[in-house]
């Protein structure tokens, strides 16, 4: 990660300049537009002395277009900003124990209601990310309570939640007037979309308003009151889905625990690497401070917005679209994690940035942000989808690591010279740059590989079956389709082992041929299979070499064989033994397989090939 690619230190001339990350549209619209409106707003028209909230007096703030069907978001925001205010006053000027009274129990729908009382405590703090984090945990928590609603007349949650704001099921639950008072605070583009401003790491701290906080709080007790009567009306039970949890943990790790010598260094380093705008530090700061003090879903929210910031910086000056550094417009995407780790920018220019970066650290961001098997961290957590108050130190500690090291590259000669004296700082460098994809789908399938070798190997170890069970059908191992696939197996596994023995690679430990007495003819047909697989895998960036119709029928091929193990499973259950048919089955698949070799089409082949021409 550093030793492989060196320390280009981007010369960023506009790191200290910048004060902000919003473009100017959004940050009239975020901190400016709610406070043009001096009228001010009673309280006691909002709520009651019950603490029932008056969604009708909201409503009346929601403008609309002159079609009358699109919602007004400028004209919206301003007439809302006096009732956040009011709404904002309001709750500052509660105790904690009123606070809990009159608005955490409506707040129980969301699974999650110690987290108000959390936030109730965070308005009145002066740490700067007190606000932005809180609103974070809130908006990822009212999305996933949300879809849990949704789920009570819908089938398929929306994955988005400005998808899951526009739908009927949740209109029918709560009302349209409602769910677009949502809509222009968390739920478009168009509004104050404050959900996306903070988890893509566009707000600095103390950027957001603290009413905006205070008023989705109110909001979210708002929606229990209306949830509890629409309950109470159809007889229907609200079901919580449960969290996610992270079960790959021991592969994840592959950075030490990082002691307080490390973040000792680290507070100063957060001050003299250019990958931090001096705007966030802060959160930064507090990062270190949450992870001192064991809170790490906290410390992981914040270090994610951050890295996002920071790749974004670098990937705007070495693609040259400075541009894409500000929060984009309605009409445009934000620059997010999805587009920085692509391999190309659009249909024709290619994205640099992997290639400044270097693999092992492309390679991590993949693993923990994107692959499918990995833990996807920012996904789970943006969504609501993971329980906070049990987030593991592994994940926060592996990706905080991470981050000291590609903070390490952004940094004068004359620090990372007295940094590197520290062995701490020293292995964690080290872990960076020999780290390998653990999640990618090649790294999967290796692993499942060396698992069914594992398996297929130990069944000559198992208990026989007593001689009166086996059906006469088992018996009949010389009938003619068994030997022919005996034959076959033989001739296949000897064109193979030609191949392992040309192969840089060292097969031997891996299955042996040919297979013994006791294996018979399902272990040794799985066994071949394996093989098979396993030499082409490690051939595979050879596939880029075949022209669109070979790629095609190498897909056939690969789906028969899979179509083949899935068909054998079915007939040789314990339950439903066909085992004639898995004789046929197997004697068809092995001549498939032998034909395509015969036929010089598979990887193993297309990398000899290549490598001769070399040799030539």
């Amino acid at each position: 990660m550093m030793e492989e690619n060196g320390r280009f230190q981007l010369e960023m001339s506009i790191t200290d300049s910048i004060t902000t990350c919003l473009s100017p549209p959004v940050y009239d619209m975020v901190c400016r537009l709610g406070f043009d409106t001096k009228e001010s707003c009673d309280i006691n028209s909002l709520v009651s002395q019950h603490g029932e909230i008056c969604w009708k007096i909201l409503a009346e703030c929601i403008c609309y277009t002159d079609s009358g069907e699109n919602v007004d978001y400028l004209k919206s925001v301003s007439l809302l900003g006096p009732v956040c205010e009011a709404v904002h006053t309001h709750i500052y000027s509660l105790t904690k124990a009123q606070f809990e009274v009159r608005y955490t129990f409506w707040c129980q729908w969301t699974n999650f209601p110690e987290l108000f009382p959390e936030i109730f405590v965070a308005l009145k703090s002066l740490q700067p990310e007190a606000i932005p984090l809180s609103l974070m945990k809130l908006t990822s928590c009212l999305e996933r309570a949300l879809g849990n609603v949704f789920l009570l007349i819908g089938k398929e949650c929306p994955f988005l939640l400005r998808d899951l704001l526009v739908s009927k099921e949740l209109a029918e639950v709560f009302g349209q007037s409602v769910m677009n008072i949502l809509r222009v605070f968390i739920g478009s583009p168009h509004g104050l979309n404050l959900r996306n401003i903070l988890w893509h790491g566009f707000v600095s701290p103390k950027e957001i308003p603290p009413k905006y906080c205070s008023m989705l709080v109110f909001l979210t007790a708002g929606l229990g009151q209306l949830l509890k009567s629409y309950l109470q009306q159809t007889n229907f039970a609200l079901v919580h889905r449960p969290f996610v949890t992270f079960t790959n943990l021991k592969d994840l790790i592959i950075f030490p625990d990082i002691n307080d010598e490390v973040l000792s260094v680290v507070e100063e380093l957060i001050k003299k690497s250019t990958f931090v705008l001096k705007i966030m530090i802060p959160f930064w700061e507090a990062i270190v401070m949450k992870f001192r003090s064991h809170r790490y879903a906290d410390c992981i929210i914040l270090l994610l917005t951050q890295l996002e910031t920071g790749l974004r910086k670098i990937f705007t000056e070495v693609n040259k679209c400075p541009k894409r550094f500000l929060t984009a417009e309605s009409t445009a995407f934000y620059t997010t994690f999805d587009e920085m780790l692509a391999k190309q920018l659009n249909d024709v220019e290619i994205n640099h940035l992997p290639f400044f970066l270097g693999e092992s650290a492309m390679e991590f961001l993949w693993d923990f942000l994107n692959h499918q098997e990995g833990p996807r961290v920012r996904d789970h957590l943006s969504h609501g989808e993971v329980n906070l108050n049990d987030f593991p130190k592994e994940v926060t500690n592996q990706l905080l690591a991470f981050s000291i090291v590609l903070l390490f590259r952004f940094v004068g000669e004359d620090v990372l010279s007295v940094s590197m004296e520290n062995v701490s700082i020293r292995i964690l460098i080290s872990c960076a740059n020999r780290y390998c994809s653990q999640f990618h789908p090649v790294s999967q399938l290796k692993k499942k590989i060396l698992h069914c070798e594992k398996s297929i190997k130990i069944w000559p170890q198992l208990p026989l079956v007593p001689e009166e069970q086996i059906p006469e059908a088992t018996r009949l191992e010389s009938s003619s389709e068994v030997n022919d696939c005996d034959n076959l197996i033989i001739k296949i596994s000897s064109e193979l082992q030609y191949y392992m023995l040309q192969s840089d690679h060292n097969f031997n430990n891996l299955l042996d041929y040919p297979p013994t007495e006791n294996i018979k003819l399902l272990s040794s047909v799985l066994q071949l299979l394996l093989l098979l697989i396993t030499m082409e895998l490690v051939s595979i960036h050879i596939v880029n070499e075949k022209n669109a119709c070979e790629y095609q029928q190498y897909l056939k091929f690969l789906k028969s064989v899979l179509q083949y193990t899935e068909n054998l499973a079915t007939y040789s259950h314990q339950e439903k033994n066909k085992w004639d048919e898995a004789i046929h089955i197997t004697h068809l698949v092995l001549v498939k397989i032998w034909a395509f070799s015969e036929k010089k089409q598979m990887l193993i082949h297309l990398a000899k090939e290549s490598s001769n021409k070399v040799i030539l």
